[in-house]
């Protein structure tokens, strides 16, 4: 019985590793993020708002200056760093949007925040991104 339940368990973990796989944005950008318009004004208070939310979920692995110098990234990981001028999975606010909603993949770099944060507090966090981000 111990058997087939991992059996049962371990398929179940490999369909969500596919589905996961399937939404997490490639390298290249998404057509669907480049038509995304931030719904968040950019302000103030959006800015300190995704300044807590970056502090809070994403610093560990990009660093608390955005520099992807993290202390906790994965072994033998190089995470982004979100304050240069190259983007690898998209430029655009929803782009960055669906790559921290979703995550970004193919080779699992990085886990959406898909039901961990409200997409308000992720908007919140592309504002924050382009305040410390280069500037156009």
């Amino acid at each position: 019985m111990r058997r087939i339940s991992s059996v049962v368990m371990f398929g179940f973990g490999m369909a969500l590793a596919a589905i996961v796989a399937l939404s997490a944005q490639a390298p290249g950008g998404s057509a669907d993020g480049k038509k995304m318009k931030n719904p968040v004004a950019v302000s103030a208070e959006s800015i300190a708002a995704g300044s807590a939310a970056y502090t809070k979920n994403c610093r560990f692995c990009h660093g608390a200056d955005a520099k992807g110098n993290g202390p906790m990234a994965p072994k033998d990981t190089h995470p982004s760093d979100l304050t240069d001028a190259k983007w690898d999975r998209g430029s655009t606010d929803g782009e960055i949007f669906l790559v921290i909603r979703d995550g970004a993949g193919p080779d699992f770099t990085m886990k959406g925040y898909k039901g961990r944060m409200a997409d308000n507090d992720i908007w919140n966090v592309v504002n924050y991104l382009r305040s410390v981000g280069p500037k156009k």
